[in-house]
């Protein structure tokens, strides 16, 4: 099956590293257009070179924000449309694992988390269904964790935000299903991307990265960790008119590591 992506614009936040990046590349491969947004403007340079390397003659754009602040969100969306055009695809992966005892998690720490995983969610995905509506044509792809399904103890703030993603997805898919615009869910386990290696930095710098990632593995019944690569063709299938008729879903993609479907 050759996926392709032609003629589509797409906009990936925190698509300079890990899952973002991998899902920038698969599109741009695929013949799509590609914006990635990101904070840092060195990560960004660097990513959109990596893009522009795999892309299949697609254009490829890159704009520094902090997606967590509202009025910076919308000022870059404003630009992004004058520079790069009407966004098609929209996939809302912006967002970082932040774990606190219960107790110990202030309202700064929750305000933070929901701000970047579920706000600028919201924000983007009502900046950009209106015009996807119009065109009856739009996919709303929302990256969430397995936790949003089954929160542990231990998840708060991250599988909070998380799970209020869960109830966006459906929500949007609800509300987008008359005009073609499809919405859904990526829910990941294990993936081996920056996430972990910045943790085997912090946690175990002694541990040969390779024994750090199959130790990790160990609970995910397909015996490793997924790649950043196998995500992104889950993604641009979804994206692609291939997925045409799934949407309202919340894919786990986790190498049955859930108890959930």
């Amino acid at each position: 099956m050759d996926v392709r992506l032609d003629g589509r614009k797409a906009l990936i936040t925190g698509g300079s590293q890990g899952l973002g990046l991998a899902v920038a590349k698969r599109f741009a491969d695929s013949g799509g257009d590609v914006a990635i947004v990101a904070r840092r403007e060195d990560v960004l340079a660097a990513a959109k070179s990596e893009i522009e390397a795999v892309s299949d003659g697609s254009k490829v754009a890159a704009f520094s924000c902090d997606v967590g602040n509202g009025a910076a969100l919308t000022a870059m969306y404003a630009k992004l449309r004058g520079e790069f055009g009407e966004i098609d695809i929209l996939v809302n992966n912006a967002g970082s694992s932040v774990h606190a005892a219960f107790e110990d998690a202030t309202d700064e720490i929750w305000q933070t988390d929901l701000d970047l995983k579920l706000f600028a969610a919201i924000r983007l995905s009502r900046l950009a269904i209106c015009g996807m509506k119009e065109r009856r044509w739009g996919r709303i792809i929302n990256t969430l964790n397995i936790g949003a399904k089954t929160p542990s103890a231990s998840g708060a703030p991250t599988q909070v935000s998380r799970a209020a993603g869960l109830a966006l997805t459906k929500v949007l898919a609800g509300d987008g299903a008359p005009h073609n615009v499809l919405c859904n869910a990526l829910l990941v386990g294990k993936i081996a991307t920056d996430q972990v290696r910045r943790r085997h930095q912090r946690n175990a710098p002694d541990t040969n990265l390779e024994d750090f990632i199959a130790e990790e593995a160990k609970p995910v019944p397909l015996g490793r960790m997924g790649t950043a690569e196998e995500y992104a063709n889950i993604a641009c299938f979804l994206a692609s008119d291939h997925g045409s008729y799934i949407t309202g879903t919340a894919l786990n993609v986790d190498g049955n590591l859930s108890p959930v479907v």
